[in-house]
């Protein structure tokens, strides 16, 4: 019972607050009726780009959207963001249906270009990140610029992608563990 009065809270304070934001950024910001953000979750446009939610996006606490100038963020139905998710688009992010991400993703469709002129504040290197449908993305997993993972793909925890995966595919990053015996010095 406490968990369907959250739920109808969650999704009560959704509408409030996204109907709000509707307000300031009437062509960049479109959303279903039905969305369950946890209150603690934050939304930012950084000039005019856009975000389009499809219906039953559901977000837990300090998830943040962040959308820069002239770029675009889509989220399709059903998509689910656990504790954590930091989603930063430049350019372009499209999120498939029924995606799947374990808390602390964080996902970037850009880089900062330390080599230009003005130095890595002010310059970019800018491209897309698509994630195909029905796909699941472990915890503390980075995904980077001009990646596309294709459907029903998982994404092991801790990794960090960048490149073209294909459909059904298993993602993971294996690293080794080095272990090895701290002998103390005795000072005489």
């Amino acid at each position: 019972m406490r968990r369907i009065i959250y739920n109808i809270i969650s999704v009560t304070f959704s509408l409030v607050k996204f109907s709000l934001i509707k307000i300031f950024h009437w062509n960049t910001f479109k959303f279903h009726f039905i969305e369950r953000f946890s209150p603690n979750t934050q939304v930012y446009f950084m000039g005019n780009g856009k975000i389009c939610l499809a219906r039953y996006v559901t977000a837990h606490t300090n998830t943040k959207l962040i959308v820069g100038n002239n770029a675009q963020l889509i989220i399709d139905e059903n998509a689910r963001f656990n504790y954590g998710c930091i989603i930063t688009a430049k350019n372009y992010i499209y999120i498939g249906k029924g995606v799947g991400f374990g808390p602390n993703v964080l996902i970037y469709d850009h880089d900062h270009d330390f080599r230009a002129p003005g130095g890595k504040r002010k310059n970019f290197k800018k491209g897309t990140v698509t994630i195909g449908e029905n796909s699941w993305i472990g915890a503390n997993t980075v995904i980077l610029r001009n990646t596309n993972i294709g459907a029903n793909c998982v994404v092991g925890a801790g990794s960090v992608i960048k490149g073209t995966f294909p459909d059904n595919t298993l993602i993971v990053q294996k690293r080794e563990t080095i272990t090895q015996e701290i002998i103390l010095r005795q000072d005489n």
